[in-house]
């Protein structure tokens, strides 16, 4: 009996393990296929977020997707779901061009698809000659006042090329060892609702905030007493900057600041009046950031109808309407010199435009989320910028790359700002010097001095301070990006931060309707 058992046992146990292989078998070749299919799915997304020409305008991209012979539109589908759908079509005709031509084959896909990127080199972010004369003047100026800031910029640095390493070293290690003592000094409630941004005054003697009430405030510092109230907005102040040249006199008519609030309104104010000089109309949707061109002549604004804009601030008109985003423009950064400008969006990709041209100059594109905060080293070379992805990501526009990523935040990073030594400033020249003043200048201005003196290492763009929603304000080494100091603070979500030109205090705002001073402890 057992030896008849056995056979047949065998046999169920031989049938068993051949289902199996039968199975098992076939999964890998599924699986395979399956990841293939996830692969170039994410191969082609990535390709659509590449493509640099794409309309944004929603008539254009339905003129586009007829011209390609696609739905116009699709059930449900809104503007933003159209201009999404639009870059995919046009990644997978490029796909199907590229493979084509590696193939050998030249049908009329690929003749259609080379048509479609013909057509596509039209619609380039850049506003095509004849200019109007505002504009064309602005870029005119804005080259003009760039071109010795920038060979200044260069000739400190051949400068400090030539200092000893370690002397340089020294000076870096003392500051680092002196940030390291920051701690909380003061706190103030300083609205009914979260202070979304605080900035520091160009001398560094007051505090300007911004608030989702709407309102700005200005406060002295270190004593954090309220200075100026400024209500003109009806919701969310999220944009603040001060000017430049701000004279911060009360009895100054001039503009010290610029906000940009909920409404869609940038306004310009003088510290003489609660009422501001002058609205600036134009956005459609919230306005997130403004900024001040070096110069003062002219102030940007990022907004959530997926624009910047540039404005006048001595007839306060509009000067130039950028598109180039998918979605919500959120950040907005001039470039130290005043020749470019970078924009960031909730499309998790960032922008770099040359003011005297127009032209994107570079496209920055690594954030798997949101970018929510950005700034120009002092250098001239390296962005900052900052995103929903909880990092901080470093470009460097001379190798066209990101440099380094910073795990930064345990949350999203909110705003983040470089040092500036407001004694290492240079004198702003007039914005209607020409280009040949550069020209005309010495040979100092173009060769370093052979002995420089220990003054000439800057302290500018040394470090980089960030704030999150993780309730952190964090000091960053702009040598190694390493971590100098964190100051975990007990105020909830931080939303701004700001370090001021002496570099002795930090500021932050915060979801709790209060903002912080930081200082050196080692200076109390």
């Amino acid at each position: 009996m057992s030896s008849s058992k056995q056979p047949a046992q065998e046999a169920v146990d031989l049938d068993t393990l051949m289902e199996d292989v039968s199975r098992y078998g076939q999964a890998p070749d599924r699986l395979l296929e399956e990841n293939m299919a996830a692969i170039e799915e994410l191969e082609r997304k990535k390709r659509a977020r590449k493509l640099a020409h794409v309309p944004t305008d929603d008539r254009k991209v339905r003129a586009k997707l007829r011209e390609l012979e696609q739905p116009i539109t699709l059930f449900g589908e809104m503007a933003a779901d159209r201009y999404i759908r639009l870059r995919l079509v046009l990644s997978t005709i490029q796909a199907a061009k590229g493979s084509g031509d590696e193939a050998g084959e030249g049908g009329s896909e690929s003749e259609s698809s080379s048509g479609s990127d013909d057509s596509d080199e039209e619609e380039e972010f850049y506003t095509e000659p004849p200019l109007p004369d505002e504009l064309l003047a602005a870029r005119r100026k804005i080259a003009h006042f760039s071109l010795p800031l920038s060979a200044e910029r260069l000739r400190r640095q051949k400068v400090e090329s030539v200092v000893p390493v370690g002397k340089i070293l020294d000076i870096r290690k003392a500051l680092y060892k002196s940030l390291k003592t920051t701690v909380l000094l003061g706190s103030q409630i300083g609205d009914t609702r979260p202070i979304s941004t605080v900035r520091f005054s160009p001398d560094s003697k007051l505090i300007a905030t911004g608030s989702w009430s709407g309102g700005a405030k200005v406060w002295d510092v270190p004593g954090l007493k309220e200075v100026k109230a400024l209500k003109g907005h009806d919701t969310h102040c999220r944009g603040l900057a001060w000017h430049p040249k701000a004279t911060l006199s009360m009895s100054s008519s001039g503009v010290n600041l610029a906000t940009g609030g909920g409404e869609g309104t940038v306004k310009l104010w003088s510290l003489d009046s609660p009422t501001p000089i002058s609205t600036l109309e134009g956005h459609t949707a919230p306005v997130a950031r403004v900024a001040f061109h070096p110069s003062g002549d002219y102030v940007a604004s990022a907004s959530f109808d997926g624009t910047w804009r540039l404005w006048d601030v001595a007839t306060s008109q509009e000067i130039l309407l950028q598109e180039g985003h998918s979605k919500e423009v959120y950040a907005v950064a001039w470039q130290d010199d005043g020749a470019l400008v970078a924009t960031g969006g909730l499309d998790a990709i960032g922008r770099v435009w040359d003011a005297r041209t127009g032209r994107t100059v570079w496209v920055l594109d690594g954030h798997a989320k949101q970018i929510t905060a950005m700034d120009w080293s002092p250098n001239g070379y390296q962005i900052a910028t900052g995103s929903a992805d909880d990092s901080i990501k470093i470009w460097d526009i001379r190798k066209l790359a990101c440099a380094y990523t910073i795990p930064a935040h345990k949350s999203l990073v909110s705003d983040l700002k470089f040092f500036r030594d407001e004694s290492e400033r240079p004198s702003l020249p007039s914005s209607s010097s020409t280009p040949m003043d550069t020209d005309s200048s010495d040979s100092k201005t173009r060769d370093p001095p052979t002995a420089p003196s220990p003054s000439v290492v800057n302290r500018s763009g040394l470090y980089l301070v960030s704030s999150g929603y993780d309730s952190t304000v964090k000091i960053w080494s702009a040598d190694d990006w390493l971590l100098v100091k964190s100051i975990v603070t007990d105020s909830g979500k931080v939303m701004g931060v700001d370090v001021d030109g002496k570099g002795e205090y930090l500021a932050s705002g915060s979801g709790n309707r209060s903002f912080q001073l930081f200082g050196k402890e080692e200076a109390f």
